[in-house]
């Protein structure tokens, strides 16, 4: 009953996720109650689960298959931040709503693409390889490409952000695959329940950052909104776009197309939080991509599926 209730809970994430941010922006002192600091630590819990899911297998594609990964992360790092920060140019969002935007793509791909992938009968070692690489690649190309795209119009500290992306993010998937290999037997177990446990703490995250600026967005989010589906859509068909003129198979197009477009927008709203905290709409991007790239990824995967 639990491994159903489980299963449940990681196919609906997008439902769940949706229903939980319409819930924070109607009732948001319900969920104030959490302080925005706690998203750090829901973060680095989702990354632990991640580190328990991970092996050696995971990285092989990486050696056997070096020119799919590097194309992948190529297009990651360069097709997000890029749309990024020409949305936020086109759409003249002012500089917390630019800075979200442009946090959201410079951030890696995130674990709900390796869940999509499946459903999509996509090629999953590829996806892994791709989601591990770019957030092994993270702490160094996200700070430098926040930094160059939103240096000019807000104060990035860059050595803090690397320093942040370490604790949150490598340090929890580092001590994952630490216990896994001192306790194998335990975490082969705990494994059916981790996308249902992510599933809740991304909602949780999701909660938070919304509730918090849940008057301002009641009164003005419909651009930002825009923005973020817009940001989402464009980076999967050119995701799609870039396999396609690479040559690659179908299963590869897929799941090529799912990571460049679902980034870790979970990251954008913890690094938001906690180093621009002098601009709290900074958070809303993550949160709104967090909601719909998880919509768009449950489509995308049904569309795929029939191919």
């Amino acid at each position: 009953m639990i491994k159903r209730i489980c299963h449940f809970i990681s196919e609906y994430m997008g439902v769940i996720v949706l229903l939980t941010a319409v819930a924070a922006l109607v009732f948001p002192s319900f969920f104030n109650i959490v302080s925005p600091k706690s998203i750090n630590y829901l973060l680095g819990l989702v990354m632990f689960g991640m580190g328990l899911t991970l092996n050696a297998r995971d990285f092989e594609v990486v050696f056997s298959r070096p020119k799919d990964v590097i194309i992948g992360c190529l297009a990651q790092f360069l097709i997000m931040p890029a749309l990024a920060w020409l949305l936020a140019r086109a759409f003249m969002l002012d500089d917390a709503l630019a800075l979200g935007v442009v946090l959201v793509g410079c951030c890696p791909g995130g674990t709900a693409s390796n869940v999509i992938t499946y459903l999509s009968k996509g090629d999953l070692a590829l996806s892994v390889g791709m989601t591990s690489v770019s957030t092994l690649l993270a702490p160094l190309l996200t700070p430098v490409l926040t930094w160059l795209l939103a240096g000019k119009d807000v104060n990035v500290d860059v050595v803090n952000m690397f320093m942040s992306i370490l604790w949150v993010i490598i340090m929890p998937i580092a001590l994952g695959l630490i216990i896994k290999r001192l306790m194998p037997k335990i975490t082969a177990q705990a494994v059916d329940f981790l996308p249902a446990f992510s599933s809740i703490a991304i909602a949780f995250i999701v909660a938070i950052v919304i509730s918090a600026n849940a008057s301002k967005l009641l009164t003005g989010g419909h651009l930002v909104i825009a923005v973020v589906v817009l940001h989402n859509i464009c980076g999967l068909s050119l995701g799609y776009l870039v396999s396609l003129l690479a040559g690659m198979p179908m299963a590869k197009r897929k799941a090529l197309a799912i990571e460049v477009g679902m980034q870790n927008s979970g990251l954008a709203s913890s690094l938001a939080a906690t180093h621009f905290a002098m601009y709290p709409m900074a958070t809303i991007p993550g949160a709104i991509f967090s909601v719909w790239h998880n919509i768009s990824g449950a489509i995308m995967a049904r569309i795929f599926a029939r191919k």
